[in-house]
């Protein structure tokens, strides 16, 4: 310990010293059990065969092409709807 500075102040630099310490370990530990994780989590999940991935994105791809095709239907009632002119009331004439 330093007889210069105050006890006060070297507690606190001692105290932030190993705080800082610490993190960095908890920072490292983190990082290494995330690392290990991800292996452990490839290892035990199942791999989809190419065919049930191929199957996958077939059924994806139909069934957008079956909303869009529904989503413009609905667009063009819509539009038809819009353009055509309102019939209006006949007025009583006054006589």
């Amino acid at each position: 310990m330093d007889d210069d500075k105050p006890f006060l102040e070297q507690t606190t630099d001692a105290m932030s010293s190993a705080a800082e310490a610490t993190k960095e370990a908890v920072k490292t530990v983190v990082r290494k059990v995330r690392k290990a994780a991800k292996k452990v989590a490839k290892k035990v999940t199942p791999k989809k065969s190419k065919k049930a991935k191929k199957a996958g994105k077939k059924a994806a791809a139909k069934k957008s092409a079956k909303k869009a095709v529904k989503k413009a239907a609905k667009k063009t009632a819509k539009k038809a709807s819009k353009k055509t002119p309102k019939k209006r009331k006949a007025k009583k004439s006054k006589r």
